[in-house]
């Protein structure tokens, strides 16, 4: 009876015992810190990747998605916005690439080609660029060692440098990438609202 009474106030007690939740918010708190979000944990996926000093993934996207592939979407994107970026201007500032673009500004260039038929032409090419393109692709997420955007065009420029050197240059294309997504998106924006041309400034 005794040993029944005993065994009963132990576990009473044991109910107002401190749970251990504490200890493990403690740790989130101080757990690394992205330096692109201050208050958001660093995304460990994004750990070993050229610009993983900057941890920006605030919806955690690296955690659903395999970085190799979002890698390679960014280097995809940031290489054709910087092409778009100069193109855009330069039709701007008189440049016609097509007989029919004569008299057009990159803004309605597009709507008046379409009627042409002359954006079907190349979107015919685009789709058969991206089909050849995915095959190195698919190869890279099933483990076949190749880099994330890398075609083999260019590599002439890598050779006789450092590691450090070709690091560098890595993230000086994510940088100017990135920095050309954003600055089509705002050329594209301004042209389209206010109907002016290069600088946009409206």
């Amino acid at each position: 009876m005794k040993s029944a009474v005993f065994a009963s106030l132990i576990a009473s007690v044991a109910a107002f015992a401190p749970s251990q939740n504490g200890a493990s918010k403690s740790t989130a708190l101080n757990a690394e810190k992205s330096p692109a979000v201050p208050f958001l944990p660093y995304p460990a996926n994004l750990k070993g990747y050229t610009g993983d000093d900057i941890g920006f993934d605030p919806l955690r996207v690296s955690d659903f998605i395999p970085m190799d592939y979002l890698r390679e979407s960014e280097l995809k994107h940031g290489r054709i916005a910087q092409l778009a970026i100069v193109g855009y201007i330069a039709v701007d500032q008189g440049l016609v690439v097509h007989p029919l673009g004569q008299g057009l500004t990159s803004a309605t260039a597009h709507d008046a080609l379409v009627k042409e038929g002359v954006m079907g032409n190349a979107l015919v090419f685009i789709g058969l660029f991206e089909i050849v393109s995915w095959l190195g692709v698919a190869e890279m997420l099933q483990g076949s060692g190749r880099a994330p955007g890398d075609f083999g065009f260019g590599t002439g420029f890598l050779k006789g440098k450092s590691e450090a050197q070709i690091e560098k240059l890595k993230y000086q294309e994510i940088m100017n990438g990135r920095l050309a997504m954003m600055a089509f998106s705002g050329a594209v924006t301004q042209s389209v609202l206010y109907d002016c041309g290069f600088p946009y400034t409206g």
